[in-house]
């Protein structure tokens, strides 16, 4: 029987075994890392190490990383801890401005703000609409600003750096949900310029349930769960030691490897796609990319469809837009590119990881290829109907 091939590490990494294995090892071991006794000493030099492992990864200090239980949570803290402190300093925000294409997490902990959210445009391209952002900052500097670096579902990059000079020209405040560069890209927080950046540890290898808010030095955060001072006094709670080890180990392998998505093999994997399926669709093609992510699609055969053809067939991809229900909705991302709905309902995303083998993306274009031939052959003489 042929392995099955995992293709959305976007979604979420594998574990290295030596992380799974050191994670393991620790859960055995007692150690709370607020207690003074040995036990819990040790406790927190396993924590500190970590919080340096992360700094040098990200190129931040080991003070401005706060440990969270990931980017859903670490999104929420920003927006809403930062808004808070401005609140109680006397300089409130009174817009937040959310590009069209972030997380639910960041739009949902936006709306709840009960501020004006204004959605931030993207071009065709996928990349926010630097002129809006500008013009926008221009009638509100009291402003926080939240871009995401990298699209989950087109691999899109966004111009971070050039919003944040923007941001900092207008006083107004900036947070970059970061879940998606970390192991695949060079990411560093100091020459981004952020007031704020999220991570999630399950993106690169380490165990689901940890991340980090990384907060610049001297940017006040009111914290959102409260009863003790862990955490530099943002997050109460004592500290999955175990987890936010494993954290720590996965971002030292994310430093000392190369960038596991070669951007010459996803150039070479389009190509492939293209020449088994002629008129498919790249989205997010002319923009900068992350090198491990493919969005593609053919025109009226259903996201749905291709992915559960794909995991019959021994493939796990996911649909552009998969949400929180397990369910597939059409891509918010690709509408917002402007791409009509019957092509954003039909694209899937291909993400893969350092494991990944040139074989297991052509055997993938094969099933991909020999899927739609099926479909093309079965499906209704109806124009624009889905197979």
């Amino acid at each position: 029987m042929t392995a099955r091939v995992y293709l959305d590490w976007n979604a979420t990494a594998p574990v290295a075994p030596d992380v799974a294995h050191a994670v393991a090892e620790r859960l055995t071991r007692p150690g709370n890392a607020s207690s003074t006794h040995a036990e819990g000493r040790e406790a927190r030099r396993e924590i500190e190490r970590a919080r340096e492992e992360i700094a040098r990864l990200l190129d931040a200090a080991p003070g401005e990383v706060v440990f969270l239980s990931g980017g859903s949570e670490a999104n929420a803290l920003a927006l809403r801890g930062l808004v808070a402190a401005r609140a109680a300093a006397g300089r409130p925000v009174r817009q937040i401005i959310v590009s069209a294409i972030e997380h639910d997490s960041v739009w949902e902990s936006a709306r709840a703000l009960g501020l004006d959210v204004y959605e931030l445009p993207v071009l065709a391209s996928g990349q926010i609409d630097l002129d809006a952002l500008e013009t926008q900052l221009s009638r509100e500097p009291a402003s926080l600003v939240s871009l995401m670096l990298a699209n989950n579902e087109t691999g899109v990059m966004q111009p971070v750096e050039d919003a944040a000079r923007l941001a900092a020209k207008a006083g107004a405040l900036i947070h970059s949900d970061a879940v998606q560069g970390p192991g695949k890209i060079t990411v560093s927080f100091k020459a981004l310029g952020l007031d704020a950046m999220t991570i999630s540890g399950h993106k690169f290898g380490a165990p689901q349930g940890t991340g980090a808010l990384i907060l610049r030095e001297g940017v006040e955060i009111e914290p959102q769960i409260r009863g003790g001072r862990q955490e530099l006094g943002r997050r109460a709670g004592t500290e999955n030691v175990a987890a936010i080890m494993g954290l720590g180990l996965a971002a030292a392998k994310a430093r000392n490897e190369d960038h596991f998505a070669r951007p010459a093999l996803r150039h070479w994997f389009e190509e492939e796609l293209r020449r088994a399926v002629p008129h498919a669709v790249i989205y997010g093609e002319g923009a900068p990319r992350l090198p491990n992510t493919v969005c593609v699609g053919v025109e009226g055969f259903q996201a749905e469809t291709q992915v559960i053809a794909l995991d019959l067939a021994g493939f796990a991809v996911s649909a552009g837009a998969a949400c929180s229900s397990g369910k597939v909705r059409q891509s918010r991302v690709l509408t917002a590119m402007g791409v009509d709905s019957l092509s954003a309902s039909s694209a899937i995303r291909v993400s893969w990881g350092q494991e990944t083998r040139q074989e297991e993306l052509e055997r993938f274009r094969d099933a991909w290829a020999a899927h739609i031939a099926r479909a093309t052959r079965v499906r209704p003489k109806v124009a624009g109907a889905a197979e």
